[in-house]
């Protein structure tokens, strides 16, 4: 099943599945850290004398802040459909990317890749990783080091959006039939006195329209 045949990406069906399993194991994960603090809080106040206090802050500290970092997650899973249900798959090949800040880029970036400009597809835009939740797996095979088996599992990337506002960028599966490790990739590419503004890469009224509808920042618009 061609992911590239259908107008939105949604419509793909592995796509929707593989977006489903990516809910659900954020939302696991939500439960899974809150009953681990509430069960160690319990374990502490229950069972052990004050003196175990010290040795348990620790564990106490990141459970709480993993279940809170996952109250932040599910909101951009969420956000992560708006995408696919607005623009299609895209499959590149070879896509540059790397690791290192780029100069080019205002605020926090935690890797990039270049996509073309789809009004000049000789312009190559470069997007980042905004955050750093969930990445890990996506740097262990961007790494300029990686082993060869690693980098092959991102030479080929599907992509849905717009270079020139946001979009949800993906890994494919060993068979290549469907996306998996979906991530954010925004649009930060700085210019002289603040940002570049859409219009200076050739986006329509339609395409300024459409990445209002999947939540663009309104300071680029």
């Amino acid at each position: 099943m061609n992911p590239t045949a259908h107008p939105v990406a949604w419509e793909h069906p592995p796509t929707r599945r593989a977006w489903s399993l990516q809910l659900a194991v954020n939302t696991l994960a939500l439960l899974g850290w809150i009953i681990l603090w509430v069960a160690l809080l319990a374990i502490l106040v229950v069972f052990l004398s004050p003196g175990y206090s010290i040795p348990f802050v620790p564990f106490l500290l990141y459970g709480f802040y993993r279940a809170f970092l996952q109250l932040f997650v599910l909101p951009v899973v969420f956000r992560m459909r708006r995408v696919l249900k607005e623009y299609p798959w895209r499959l590149y090949s070879d896509a540059p990317h790397g690791l290192a800040d780029r100069a080019d880029v205002v605020g926090r970036q935690y890797g990039w890749f270049e996509f073309p400009n789809p009004s000049r597809p000789e312009q190559k835009l470069a997007m980042v990783f905004p955050r750093h939740w969930g990445v890990g797996w996506w740097h262990r095979r961007m790494a300029p080091r990686a082993k060869p088996e690693l980098k092959a599992q991102i030479r080929v990337v599907w992509f849905a959006g717009d270079p020139r506002f946001t979009g949800v960028i993906a890994a494919p599966t060993s068979d290549e039939s469907t996306a998996r490790r979906f991530r954010f990739l925004n649009q930060q590419t700085g210019a002289e006195g603040g940002r570049h503004s859409v219009a200076d890469w050739g986006a329509t009224a339609e395409d300024i329209e459409r990445g209002r509808r999947v939540g663009a920042g309104s300071d680029r618009l």
